[in-house]
């Protein structure tokens, strides 16, 4: 699963790609994007910073409510679910990314594991979106089986989308959608650092954050 990912292109290079309207000038959103933290997504013809992570309202043990989870990862096989359903079939997004990341390693030593498209600078992953009271906008990104060199860090990985499925993922039925939900049959390359895998004022590990 992703819980990590670099969007390195402006907000005005990201607008012109998706051709979509930019709602986000002036935002201010990190070049690596965590769960919990804002993201740039084109939704409804426009560029706009949300927040990665649907809230999942969670309670202790004493029954009082506690900070909500972001669940940032949304599997293929959950979104005719609950917490999926509506969103999938009203609300569907592109993510724009230029890599994403994986942790490998031993526990407490992992590190920073790196995925990109070689063949373009810019590209595209399938999201979901709704609003929230917790955070506003809010989207997640939608993952199925991993295959070729990304099956080597995980069994999972983003749905990514050719340019000619934008509008197929952003508009079209549930069920043209779902057939978009399969493995990249294209080039993933590789880039294992030894960076540290971690996320801002949070333990070195990586959350579950997948429904």
């Amino acid at each position: 699963m992703c819980n990590l990912y670099r969007m390195t292109k402006s907000v005005g290079e990201v607008a012109r790609w998706f051709e979509a309207e930019d709602l986000a000038a002036g935002a201010n959103f990190a070049s690596e994007v965590y769960p919990g933290y804002p993201g740039l997504v084109v939704a409804e013809g426009t560029a706009r910073v949300m927040t990665w992570g649907f809230p999942l309202a969670l309670k202790g043990a004493k029954g009082q409510m506690l900070k909500p989870r972001p669940v940032n990862n949304a599997r293929t096989d959950k979104l005719a679910g609950p917490f999926w359903r509506d969103s999938f079939a009203k609300r569907r997004c592109v993510i724009p990314l230029t890599a994403w990341a994986e942790a490998e390693g031993e526990r407490g030593a992992m590190t920073c594991t790196w995925l990109t498209r070689p063949d373009v600078a810019l590209f595209a992953a399938a999201g979901v979106w709704r609003m929230s009271a917790e955070w506003g906008a809010v989207y997640s990104m939608v993952m199925t089986d991993s295959c070729g060199a990304a099956a080597e860090c995980h069994d999972r990985m983003p749905v990514l989308l050719s340019d000619s499925d934008w509008d197929r993922w952003t508009s079209g039925a549930p069920e043209d959608a779902m057939q978009l939900c399969v493995p990249f049959g294209g080039e993933v390359t590789l880039d294992r650092t030894t960076d540290r895998w971690g996320k801002p004022s949070a333990s070195p590990e990586p959350q579950p954050s997948l429904l």
